[in-house]
C-alpha cells in the first residue's frame, strides 16, 4: 500500500493562540527617546549647528557705506569661495600636508603595525611595560610635544647639540619632517593600540590548526594576522588621513622656534590666521572647502581599500 505525503500545511489547531507581533507602546517609544536626547541635543550644538553656521557665514561678506560707515555683513553669494580658490598660499598648505600625510601616514601606520604584532607575539616578554611604553606619548598634548620636541631641535637649546649642530631640524627643507616625527611620536601609540584590539579578537584556534600545519610565528603574522587586521588598518588610515588634514597644534608651537613656518603654513593654521585678522567669513569659506576636501579624500581612500581587500 502506497502511502502519499500531503504537502499543504497543517490547518491551526482550534483554540491555539495566534502569534501577534509586538507593539511599542507610548512608555517605550519615551524611553528610547530618554535614551536618544542627550547624544542628539548634543549632536545638534557641537556638530550641526557650527556646520549650519560656517556654511552660512561663509555665504556672507561684508560691506560698510561710505569710508567710516559701521560694517555690516549682507550676502555675497560664492564670492568667499571665489577668494578661496584664488589663494595660492592656502592650496600651497594643502599641497604641504599631502606631501606631509603621502610619507607620514604609512610609516606611522607601519610602526602600530609592527608594535602591535611585537605585543601579540608569544615571543615577547613584558608585554605590560611595552604596552605602556607605546602609549604613553599619546598622553603626553599635541602642545606640550611640540614645545619639548621643539627644545630637542633647538640648536642653542637642545642637550643633544652634537647632532642639532651638525643638521638644523628648524630649517625650511626639514621643519616638515620635523613636524612629522612628533606627529609619529604622539599618535603611533594610538593607532596600535586599535591594531591589537583586533589581534586579540582573532581566535586563537586559526593560530593552533596553522602550528599544526608547520607555520611559524613569521608565516602566522605575515598570512593570518595581517590579512585579518586590514580593516583595522583602514579605519586608523582613515583617522589618519583626517588628523593630517586637520594639522595645527605643531606647527602653530613650533613657529616660537624656527622662522620657516609661515602663518599659512597648513591649511588649519590659515583659517587661524585668517580668522584672526578678523575675516570670519574667509575662514569660514576656507574652513567648508578644507571639509569636503577631507571627506572626498576619505571616501576616496575607503572605497579604494575597500575595493581591493575585496578582490
Amino acid at each position: 500500500m502506497k502511502v502519499t505525503r500531503s504537502t499543504t500545511a497543517p490547518a491551526p489547531a482550534l483554540g491555539a493562540p495566534k502569534t501577534r507581533k509586538a507593539k511599542t507602546t507610548g512608555a517605550q517609544r519615551r524611553a528610547v527617546f530618554l535614551f536618544v536626547a542627550p547624544f542628539g541635543v548634543l549632536f545638534l550644538a557641537f556638530y550641526a549647528v557650527p556646520i549650519i553656521f560656517a556654511v552660512v557665514q561663509s555665504l556672507l561678506t561684508v560691506e560698510r557705506k561710505g569710508t567710516f560707515g559701521p560694517p555690516r555683513q549682507v550676502f555675497g553669494g560664492f564670492v568667499q569661495y571665489q577668494q578661496v580658490f584664488q589663494n595660492t598660499e592656502f592650496w600651497e598648505s594643502v599641497g604641504r600636508v599631502l606631501l606631509f600625510g603621502a610619507v607620514q601616514v604609512p610609516v606611522m601606520l607601519g610602526l602600530a603595525l609592527l608594535f602591535a604584532l611585537l605585543l601579540d607575539s608569544p615571543l615577547l616578554r613584558g608585554k605590560k611595560f611595552f604596552r605602556l611604553a607605546f602609549f604613553a606619548p599619546y598622553a603626553v598634548p599635541g602642545v606640550i610635544a611640540a614645545i619639548m620636541w621643539g627644545f630637542l631641535y633647538s640648536p642653542s637649546l637642545s642637550p643633544f647639540d652634537a647632532v642639532t649642530s651638525e643638521v638644523n631640524f628648524l630649517s625650511a627643507e626639514l621643519v616638515l619632517w620635523a613636524i612629522a616625527n612628533i606627529v609619529t611620536w604622539v599618535y603611533v601609540g594610538y593607532n596600535m593600540l586599535i591594531i591589537y584590539s583586533s589581534l586579540l579578537a582573532i581566535p586563537t584556534e586559526i593560530y593552533e590548526a596553522a602550528r599544526l600545519d608547520g607555520a611559524s610565528n613569521l608565516q602566522i603574522a605575515w598570512r593570518i594576522k595581517i590579512p585579518l587586521v586590514v580593516p583595522a588598518i583602514i579605519l586608523t588610515g582613515v583617522f589618519s588621513i583626517i588628523g593630517t588634514l586637520q594639522l595645527l597644534a605643531e606647527p602653530q608651537t613650533l613657529r616660537s622656534f624656527s622662522s620657516a613656518i609661515s602663518s599659512t603654513f597648513t591649511p588649519n593654521l590659515a583659517v587661524y590666521t585668517t580668522a584672526s585678522v578678523p575675516n570670519y567669513n574667509l575662514a569660514a569659506a576656507f574652513s567648508v572647502v578644507l571639509a569636503l576636501a577631507t571627506f572626498v579624500l576619505s571616501f576616496v581612500f575607503l572605497k579604494a581599500t575597500q575595493r581591493k581587500v575585496s578582490q
